[in-house]
């Protein structure tokens, strides 16, 4: 559906209202300003502009809970030179892409990832905005107990860190992550009104790349991001080495694809290809902690490099995921060599000072094969289809790819859910993800409420099943904060992700929601293409 109908849609809709108010003796405040809300968030979203301006520059006249009475004659000067906007052809629209003209292309998707851990929310959700203009995705943690909890479960790019939280000092903060951020190549940038010489010489001391003294100069800043991710893109071609765990990192995964790729080109010469991935390895993080985490990382990484032979070669892939290449050796063989490896590690013992525990993990195999065009995208795509089935059939199993498990339709389902009172965003949202398929999902389940009681009343959760909520932070009888502390109240956070929907000057709303487990928020208007970049991201996070 193009945005051209959307438009019409919007069009339709504010003058079919406002000839029914023209028609009744009065109209009461709050439902003015409802309706000037929802009209911000929609018009912007489908590219009317000058009627998103209207409706911002009006709604500060009208309460949200006032019930005071406006005949036609009042609220008219106000709202009818919406109908003069309706009738101007003029009006930017966006193209049949979604993509506004001459904005956003495939080249602008976000390169890199920004923790901000900071309190000082306007700040925040200024650098955001700034930042988010370049390709950068940023997530933000309003204390040190959620930037920690971020940190270790995404592994950012970069850090922003404020000194002064309200749970912990920056600078305790800082104590925890230094040695992690430093092996992972992760800079870190203090940036504090408190900036006297002792606490920047015991930030530096400490390790951080930079200190930014607030208020903060947003040209100098961003060119200061842009120039260190430069130099950390030179750190990360300059070695091939996984610091954490001393296998070969993702650099070093793609030249040894591409050189057995060219030598079976030229020799017909099988190779295998191994993804791994540890089970369940979020919940050895919440349960024994994220250095007990590390340790099982890394002597899961030496255990596999000292049961293979030299020309195997073994890689970190990204987080808890590793993968193998074993030349000269077929799927059945890898499976054999794999196994092995499986026995024995799930065998070995952990330790902490109060717990023993065991690991075990996945895997998935494919082999290069004669008669057919390969590539690297299809075999680690394949690799990955056979791992995920290892997953699905109940974990600690290795698993070779075939044919059938490509048509293969495994029970998993994510459910994305919008609860929006107004229709048309509603609408909007349900059409533009009727064609997603993330990967690994059999099936993805799209529903919409218009209210917060008619979300939470429904049947809507399954603890087999994975949820995405996009949630409006303003709604009649219960609000989008009020139905997000429900969820997160009642229900696991690991199979849920939220992403408010919010206005742009709703600093309480952002600053509430995100102490109460927020994954994310988007400024109504919102383009749909980076809101389907968001949600792509943080999905990636918590799917297989």
């Amino acid at each position: 559906m193009t945005t051209r109908k959307y438009k019409d849609l919007v069009e339709q809709r504010t003058r079919q209202t406002l000839e029914e108010w023209s028609k009744q003796p009065s109209v009461e405040e709050k439902d003015i300003h409802r309706f000037l809300h929802n009209l911000k968030g929609t018009a912007g979203t489908v590219g009317l502009k000058e009627i998103e301006e209207l409706a911002e520059q009006t709604l500060p006249l009208f309460g949200d809970d006032s019930r005071r009475e406006w005949p036609p004659a009042e609220w008219g000067r106000y709202l009818y030179p919406l109908l003069t906007l309706l009738n101007d052809n003029a009006v930017s629209i966006m193209n049949p892409s979604g993509l506004p003209d001459g904005n956003k292309t495939e080249d602008a998707r976000p390169q890199y990832e920004i923790l901000i851990i900071d309190d000082d929310v306007q700040l925040v959700a200024y650098l955001k905005e700034s930042l988010e203009k370049n390709p950068y995705y940023v997530s933000i943690a309003l204390s040190a107990e959620r930037g920690l909890k971020i940190f270790y479960e995404s592994k950012p790019d970069m850090i922003l860190l404020d000194i002064m939280l309200p749970d912990q000092s920056g600078i305790e903060v800082l104590n925890q992550i230094i040695g992690k951020a430093k092996k992972e190549r992760i800079p870190i940038i203090m940036i504090s009104a408190e900036h006297s010489k002792e606490v920047q010489m015991h930030a530096y001391s400490l390790g951080v790349m930079d200190f930014i003294k607030k208020p903060v100069d947003i040209d100098i800043f961003l060119t200061l991001i842009q120039n260190r991710f430069e130099l950390k893109r030179e750190w990360q071609e300059s070695i091939i080495v996984d610091e954490l765990t001393g296998a070969f990192n993702r650099k070093h995964f793609n030249q040894t694809m591409k050189q057995l790729l060219s030598d079976y080109r030229r020799t017909n010469r099988v190779f295998s290809l191994v993804l791994i991935d540890l089970d369940h390895f979020k919940a050895i993080n919440d349960t024994y902690g994220h250095l007990a985490g590390d340790e099982v990382l890394h002597t899961f990484s030496e255990f596999v490099q000292a049961s293979i032979r030299v020309e195997d070669v073994f890689c970190r892939y990204g987080g808890e995921e590793f993968a193998l290449f074993l030349p000269n050796t077929d799927a059945s063989s890898a499976k054999l060599v794999v196994e092995r490896i499986q026995r024995r590690f799930s065998a070995k013992e952990f330790r902490t000072k109060k717990h023993t525990f065991n690991v075990t993990f996945s895997s998935g195999i494919t082999e290069v094969k004669a008669g057919e065009e390969q590539h690297s995208v299809k075999l680690v795509e394949e690799a990955d289809k056979a791992l995920y089935a290892s997953k699905h059939g109940g974990r600690n199993q290795t698993t070779i790819y075939t044919q059938q498990l490509l048509a293969t339709k495994f029970d998993s389902v994510l459910n994305v859910i919008i609860v929006d009172d107004d229709a048309l965003v509603r609408r909007i949202v349900t059409s533009e993800f009727a064609d997603w398929k993330p990967s690994n999902m059999a099936k993805v389940n799209i529903s919409s409420y218009s209210s917060g009681p008619e979300f939470l009343q429904s049947d809507w959760y399954s603890s087999e099943e994975k949820y995405i909520v996009l949630l409006d932070g303003i709604m009649p009888v219960l609000d989008g904060i009020e139905v997000l502390e429900r969820i997160r109240g009642n229900y696991p956070e690991e199979n849920i992700v939220v992403i408010m929907l919010t206005g742009r000057n709703n600093q309480a709303d952002i600053v509430h929601a995100l102490q109460m487990g927020a994954d994310d928020y988007v400024i109504k208007p919102f383009d749909m293409n980076e809101l389907m970049l968001r949600i792509e991201r943080l999905a990636f996070r918590f799917l297989f």
